[in-house]
């Protein structure tokens, strides 16, 4: 059993790290929408809930730092850096959160809603030192823009897709990182 789900989590986290590519081309033709739906972000937040933490961090990681290199989207120094580090938050706290909380439904809006919140704080820090501390180059402002007002559409997108896509892969019973 083990082995089966240490099969099904790379094959998923696989997956989702090739969602992670490929979902910005959908949104990466109109830049003033495409970047403001956060598009890497719903497979990262997904892998941490369907493969768990290290699987989550790990993809998040990887994700905009592979693509940067790859298609040159997002750029490398500071976007591709910073959301490294967002998005393995992201992947770490929602699988930390969901495997933690009682697998009630509500749950996994906490376990998201957490997620995002450590994400989104880990990206503002880090910008914060990319900009070498210098809270006139990245203050408060700018994380509040940043962070919350500029990706506004993409937080209501994942707060909707997200917990639907986590429900129906329970029900199905695809869910390799389920506490039993």
């Amino acid at each position: 059993m083990k082995n089966k789900n240490l099969i099904l989590n790379v094959s998923f986290s696989g997956m989702f790290l090739a969602l992670a590519y490929v979902l910005p081309f959908l949104t990466g033709q109109i830049p003033e929408i495409g970047s403001r739906l956060c598009p890497m972000h719903i497979p990262v937040l997904l892998c941490g809930f369907v493969c768990g933490a290290p699987y989550g961090l790990i993809v998040g990681f990887a994700a905009p730092l592979l693509r940067s290199l790859i298609f040159g989207m997002p750029h490398l120094f500071p976007n591709a850096t910073a959301m490294a580090f967002e998005l393995a938050a992201y992947g770490l706290m929602a699988g930390l959160l969901y495997k933690a909380l009682p697998k009630k439904k509500i749950c996994i809006y906490a376990s998201l809603v957490g997620a995002m919140i450590v994400g989104r704080i880990v990206w503002g820090v880090v910008m914060f030192c990319i900009m070498g501390f210098n809270a006139e180059k990245f203050g408060l402002a700018a994380f509040w823009a940043g962070a919350f007002v500029n990706a506004l559409p993409g937080i209501i997108t994942q707060l909707i897709l997200v917990p639907m896509i986590v429900i129906l892969l329970e029900k199905v019973k695809i869910m390799p990182n389920k506490k039993k």
